[in-house]
């Protein structure tokens, strides 16, 4: 598995000392090594969560699946910081995570898998920035008792599942969310179980 990298003009900037802006992040060799499972069918998973939150840059869709790749919960935010720490995304997931959907900290073994696909400008190849967010999902999941699963960016080129080396054009950051029946059966309406006022705090979730 193979990474691109951004040149210095279009990855985020070294702040003073030499020291990264996101205190907390993987590089793409961590990443490879933690044994992230492969998708299925990426671009069902990835035209399903399009369709259903229609995400602009600086969007965050955080999905969990449950056996054979059916949806089970999402929701999505827009993160306004690109130089939060890592601490600050696992922070948002993890509160995203417990407002629809209860923890499965009580299971010896993960049996559900959570995927965060995040829409942001920029080209696909990995960012400090992607590194923060991979920070973010893998201890999000560990604290909400779930599989660490794919991570992926949608830019204006199309989809890319970060170290699959897998990828598409469509859809983009510029495309127009498709119908939901287009996205396969896999994506269909779920009921979620939500904290009081917590469908307040959530731009969408999986059952629109």
């Amino acid at each position: 598995m193979t990474f691109g990298f951004a040149p210095p003009s279009t990855s985020l900037t070294m702040a003073a000392g030499g020291r990264s802006r996101h205190g907390r992040l993987l590089e793409p060799a961590e990443w490879t090594a933690a044994g992230i499972p492969l998708l299925r069918n990426p671009r069902e998973i990835v035209s399903g969560l399009h369709s259903r939150h229609s995400p602009e840059p600086s969007t965050a869709v955080i999905a969990v699946l449950g056996p054979e790749e059916r949806l089970v919960a999402s929701a999505s935010f827009v993160q306004r910081s690109a130089s939060a720490d890592g601490w600050d995304y696992r922070n948002a997931l993890l509160a995203r995570l417990r407002r629809v959907l209860p923890h499965d900290l009580r299971r010896r073994t993960p049996v559900r898998t959570a995927v965060l696909m995040y829409c942001r400008e920029g080209d696909e190849r990995w960012t400090e920035e992607d590194g923060a967010w991979m920070w973010g999902l893998r201890d999000a999941c560990t604290l909400h008792g779930l599989r660490c699963g794919a991570y992926i960016t949608l830019t204006r080129g199309g989809w890319q599942v970060l170290g699959e080396g897998r990828g598409g054009r469509h859809p983009s950051s510029d495309s127009r969310p498709g119908r939901l029946g287009d996205a396969g059966a896999e994506f269909a309406p779920l009921t979620l179980r939500t904290g009081g006022g917590a469908s307040e705090a959530l731009r969408h979730t999986a059952a629109r």
